[in-house]
């Protein structure tokens, strides 16, 4: 009796079957020249119809990998002729120190000899700014956050990103977060969750315990005015005009954005005004007052390289500032408040629809989330890699802290921003709003009538 397989089933050996055809021929396993199986024994091997294989080989086709010939069969297309095939990769210009992405290149080029990588600094990730580069195939890959995606996806502007295939192996909870309509839209490249960063020799100094998973703000604050030391270094400090630092301290208030009937935006009364309240405590009253980042030219992480810092928010991206400096730090987890949430950043490779070279565009994301790349992260970077194995693998990471594993026990604990509810393209303008009121410049009646005004512009 012949097994019945699933609609779903005959999908995956598709898939299957053209990413094998794909990458024996790209990596020259298939000569130029030779001639593919027959249809029927493809069919035969991959456990398909002769219609979905012809299905197949009309795609590969289409990709300039192979020729039909008509009562003869497929040919393996010759492209030696075409010279060194060019990609232009574009990303975020932190990206080059969070990913060690020219190490990543360098692997890539050296498996695919053909291809060469040119990697590109966006000059922004805002779909406004992005279109102009997808449209006209200016660059054939790039890196997105997933705030990134979901600005991209509300804007309409969805169908210029190739749709791509899920692995199995990256933390489901990123595959999530890059799926839109139904599609996921960028293969998880990185992670990072907001975490405490801390200078032990600080804290014996000053008597105290380190910062451990039951601390709350109160236990921070209150270390963090035993750490002070005026005209030397201050206990405690982030960017508060930061909007990821705002989404930690909202996620943590239970913070979501409430609307009326109409699906305007509400803010008197709520919990979100409640969150913002408590922020602006916190930062006018708390924390010792520094220039703006962009003012002074200076990142968090360099105060605390410095030793002028003995606690900081920041990311596991953060901590590639501290990896060559020589200062002593630590991590923890962030303190909790109402809900023990932990923003979560993540990072994907998407590939441009419009690509002139689609076939090694996907190929070049495939290799940047795949094993390799994803092991050379974990490797040379602090950075948390997309897929479990490299990311979970014991010694891998080099000047690592005690406590760089601890990411693993607050997965739990993970948000992403979007369960704020707020739309992106409301982001801009709410945290402008946010930073008047806090820098009191606004009255907490001037801010609510703000932001519910242009909530219902948006």
């Amino acid at each position: 009796m012949k097994t019945k397989h699933s609609r779903k089933t005959f999908r995956i050996r598709q898939d299957e079957m053209q990413s094998r055809l794909r990458q024996e021929i790209i990596e020259g396993a298939r000569k130029p020249g030779s001639y593919l199986p027959s249809e029927k024994d493809l069919a035969d091997q991959f456990g398909l119809s002769n219609k979905i294989v012809r299905d197949v080989l009309a795609e590969l086709a289409a990709e300039g990998l192979i020729e039909k010939k008509p009562r003869i069969g497929s040919i393996v297309a010759d492209r030696s002729g075409t010279g060194r095939i060019v990609l232009k990769l574009g990303h975020h210009g932190s990206t080059l120190q969070e990913t060690a992405l020219r190490s990543l290149i360098a692997a890539f080029e050296a498996r695919y000899p053909h291809i060469a990588v040119q990697d590109l600094t966006l000059p922004g990730h805002a779909p406004e700014a992005l279109t102009p580069y997808l449209a006209h195939g200016l660059i054939d890959a790039m890196t997105l956050n997933d705030a990134e995606l979901r600005a991209i996806a509300e804007s309409g502007e969805a169908a210029q990103l190739q749709p791509l295939e899920a692995d199995a192996d990256s933390y489901p909870f990123l595959t999530e977060a890059f799926v839109s309509g139904g599609q996921l839209l960028a293969r998880p490249f990185t992670f990072s969750p907001t975490i405490l960063c801390y200078n032990p020799e600080h804290f014996r100094e000053a008597g105290l315990w380190e910062p451990d998973s039951g601390w709350g703000w109160d236990d921070l604050l209150a270390a963090a005015d035993r750490l002070t030391i005026p005209e030397r270094r201050a206990g405690f400090y982030f960017s508060a005009t930061h909007r990821n630092r705002l989404a930690v301290y909202l996620l943590q208030r239970g913070a979501k954005a409430e609307r009326d009937a109409a699906g305007r935006l509400r803010m008197r009364g709520t919990p979100m005004m409640a969150g913002i309240r408590h922020y602006k405590e916190l930062v006018a009253g708390r924390m010792t007052p520094l220039l703006s980042e962009q003012d002074a030219g200076f990142r968090v992480e360099e105060l605390f390289a410095q030793g002028k810092l003995s606690m900081m928010l920041t990311t596991y991206y953060g901590l590639n500032a501290l990896a060559q400096t020589g200062i002593a730090y630590d991590i923890a987890p962030i303190p909790t408040l109402a809900d023990p949430a932990t923003l979560v950043i993540g990072i994907g490779l998407a590939v441009n629809r419009h690509s002139p070279r689609m076939t090694e565009a996907r190929l070049l994301a495939d290799f940047l989330t795949g094993p390799h790349a994803q092991a050379i992260i974990r490797r040379d970077t602090l950075s948390l890699p997309a897929l479990r194995a490299a990311s979970e693998e014991e010694g891998a990471a080099a000047s690592k802290p005690s406590r760089f594993n601890m990411y693993r026990e607050i997965i739990p604990t993970f948000r992403f921003g979007s369960e704020l509810g707020l739309r992106e393209r409301e982001w801009s303008w709410f945290l402008q709003e946010v930073m008047l009121y806090l820098s009191g410049l606004a009255s907490e009646d001037a801010f609510c009538d703000s932001v519910e005004a242009k909530g219902r512009l948006s």
